[in-house]
């Protein structure tokens, strides 16, 4: 006990309370050592983390938007009748729609066009004309949009074999799917987060209870336990905050590296950040710093009221 009491340079544990500055007090916290090594990785690799999670939930956004705009402004007439009859529904489909305000353009889909949507399920070089495959037209409208229900009762009425699709069906799973892959982002950081508070409140206790010695000795010298709490407080945050910094960086780096949307072949469906969307991921440090500097607050004055 006395030998541990000699080693400690009293002359500075007075000179780093007494001054003023905000690094004088941080003089009492080990610089180095596995606790500085602990929160440095560790905010790093949660920013870097934080970086992809961030930049999933705002592709998922853009993919939302992207998909509820394409689906809305396209519809599909489906042609269903007898061979004799199918030439003549198509014509009349076509003059409704020709006539119906609202649509700005209708086109027959071709054998080719109708082969490639029925490769999924049908492979390759699908015999069209040997199947009885319905007509379908395209249906684009403009940016006031149409009646929906008066074209069905017009079509119902000119051709009785023709359906309107708007999609609905399909559009509704595709958005919620998109939204929800979005949530699950938002819902990660919320997890990297907390994942990051409680790896830095760990070394915040390893570095008190290494330091305990310390700790008795700058109260036995008239310290008080909110002091030494912010020595503790002001160096693990700005570990948090350095490490957060390079880790963000780093994830920003591997996100520019991505491949683009054509390279990728559409896999990758735009991650990554656009425009004013680069600022988002320089606030991980300073979250990272807001969260290091609660989780090492609440483990320092813990510690401390355990130490006595």
């Amino acid at each position: 006990m006395i030998r541990d009491l000699r080693s400690i340079d009293f002359g500075a544990l007075w000179r780093g309370l007494t001054r003023r500055d905000v690094g004088g007090v941080d003089r009492i916290v080990p610089p180095t050592g596995f606790t500085a090594q602990l929160t440095l990785f560790t905010a790093g690799a949660m920013a870097f983390l934080a970086v992809f999670a961030l930049a999933l939930s705002l592709a998922s956004g853009r993919l939302a938007d992207r998909w509820s705009e394409a689906l809305a402004q396209t519809m599909t007439v489906r042609i269903s009748a007898p061979a004799d009859q199918l030439d003549s529904q198509t014509a009349a489909v076509q003059e409704v729609l020709r006539t119906t305000p609202g649509i700005a353009s209708s086109r027959v889909l071709n054998d080719a066009e109708m082969e490639r949507l029925l490769a999924p399920w049908f492979g390759p070089d699908v015999p069209v004309d040997a199947l009885p495959v319905p007509r379908l037209v395209e249906v684009v409208e403009d940016g006031e949009g149409f009646d929906s229900e008066g074209l069905r009762m017009r079509l119902a009425a000119e051709a009785p074999g023709a359906t309107l699709d708007d999609h609905t069906r399909w559009r509704q799973p595709l958005v919620s799917a998109a939204n929800r892959l979005r949530m699950l982002g938002y819902f990660s950081l919320l997890l990297i987060a907390g994942a990051a508070g409680a790896m830095i409140t760990l070394a915040a206790k390893a570095s008190l209870a290494a330091n305990e010695q310390v700790i008795r000795v700058l109260r036995l010298i008239g310290a008080r336990d909110i002091t030494i709490a912010t020595a503790f407080v002001r160096r693990f945050t700005r570990r948090a905050a350095l490490g957060a910094l390079a880790g963000t960086l780093l994830g920003m780096l591997a996100v520019w590296m991505l491949p683009d949307l054509d390279q990728a072949g559409g896999f990758l469906t735009g991650l990554g950040f656009q425009g004013a969307g680069w600022i988002l991921p320089l606030l991980i440090p300073v979250v990272a710093a807001a969260v290091g500097f609660f989780a090492t607050r609440w483990a320092a004055l813990r510690v401390l009221a355990e130490v006595r």
